[in-house]
Formats: C-alpha cells, sequence, structure tokens
C-alpha cells in the first residue's frame, strides 16, 4: 500500500519503505504525538525518534529486533513520557539536542550538536539544530542516496508553518530563519516532512507560503 503518513491513535502503523530504510509512523495519546521508528535494511538495527507516550504501542512496534536507540527532539514533556520505560526495556543509547538536555529528565547518553551525524545500522542521519520553539530542537535529515531527502523535524515545521513560539517575536524569527537557510535554502520540493504531531507534507507544498508566515509572525 502507498504511504501516507496519515496515523490515528490506537491505529496501526503507516510504514514508508525506501530502498535503504524504512520508516513506521504511530500516533499516541494524550497530545496526538508521532513516533517514529526506522530500520535500517541492510542491518536490521532500529532507532525510534521520541517515545512520546503510550509505552505498550511503541514496544509493540519496536517488537522482537529492539532498538540501538531512542532520539528526542527536543525537551517538552509530550515528547519524552515514555522514553525512561523505553530505555529500561531496551537498553537503547539515548540522543537529545545538546541545550536541551537539561529539560529531559532521563539522561541522554550522547548530546548533539548542529551538523552531528546520528546513525541507525548502514543509514546516516544528519542533525541540524533549529532555535525557537526550543533552545535545543534538533530536526534529522536522511537525505536518501535513492531519491529525495526525508526530514523529521519534531514540533520546529508542521503543515501550515513552523512550532509554536509563544507569541515571542525573537524566538518566531529564529525558528522561521533557521528553517529557511538549514531546510528550504538546502533541500528539494520532494523532501518529505515527518512532524512531531499530525499529518506529513513536503517542502515543496510548504515553500510557497513562507512569506505569508513571516508577516503573519507565527
Amino acid at each position: 500500500m502507498t504511504y501516507s503518513g496519515v496515523v490515528k491513535v490506537d491505529g496501526p502503523a503507516d510504514v514508508h519503505e525506501l530502498t535503504a530504510l524504512m520508516i513506521s509512523k504511530v500516533a499516541v495519546g494524550p497530545m496526538n504525538n508521532n513516533a517514529y521508528l526506522l530500520r535500517c535494511r541492510e542491518s536490521g538495527e532500529q532507532m525510534l525518534i521520541d517515545a512520546a507516550n503510550d509505552t505498550a504501542t511503541l514496544l509493540q512496534l519496536i517488537g522482537d529486533d529492539s532498538i540501538a536507540s531512542v532520539v528526542t527532539t527536543h525537551r517538552h514533556g509530550d515528547h519524552w513520557q515514555s522514553l525512561q520505560a523505553v530505555v529500561d526495556a531496551t537498553g537503547a543509547r539515548t540522543y537529545a539536542g545538546r541545550y536541551d538536555v537539561g529539560g529531559i529528565p532521563v539522561a541522554t547518553d550522547v548530546p548533539v550538536e548542529d551538523g552531528d551525524t546520528i546513525r541507525v545500522g548502514r543509514v546516516e542521519l544528519n542533525v541540524r539544530r533549529l532555535i525557537g520553539h526550543t533552545p535545543g530542537s534538533i530536526v534529522l535529515i536522511y537525505d536518501d542516496p535513492h531519491g529525495h531527502p526525508h526530514v523529521f523535524t519534531g514540533d520546529c515545521l508542521f503543515p501550515g508553518g513552523v512550532g509554536n513560539t509563544h507569541d515571542d517575536p525573537e524566538a518566531f524569527a529564529s525558528l522561521l530563519g533557521g528553517i529557511e537557510e538549514k531546510l528550504f535554502d538546502r533541500l528539494s520540493d520532494e523532501t518529505w516532512v515527518y512532524p512531531g504531531h499530525g499529518h506529513d507534507t513536503t517542502l515543496g507544498a510548504e515553500r510557497p507560503h513562507l512569506a505569508e508566515w513571516r508577516a503573519r509572525g507565527w
């Protein structure tokens, strides 16, 4: 079946099958967070992005092959409610942006900086720091050598706009400027965007609206 990225809490995962990577997306409650399981097709190694909630759902998604690592995109509590339980069950290494680790009450084994690389098996993901939603939010870019890029944006970019900057003009300008510089200016329109909540999008679908977002201020 064709991947749509449309999932609902208590519903099945949707699986995006790429040449070297499988991406499984589930929604968990109570805030309709997305969690993503990445599996290297060559090695079988797995990584989870955002152990948000519903531990049983996440462990079922992970399955018997377990995970080697779990990445937390940012420090807000709805993105790490199940982190300790998942780590306890799997022994996974934990990754998070260096400037957000103080707000995550589970030890971060590997704090990452802008430009770092996180690997899942043979697959490399590039880390980009975006300041505005939180000080240390990170996005993960998989530049698929067999196709177009794929970006896991946490709460920094959604269909229709950037993440919440709490009516802070400076934070908004920082976040919008960051996604323009590090995503829109560098990646193609075909780039698939996997956000922390809700439906997926592409950079091409959002690019025509950048000036509109800047003008409205959110």
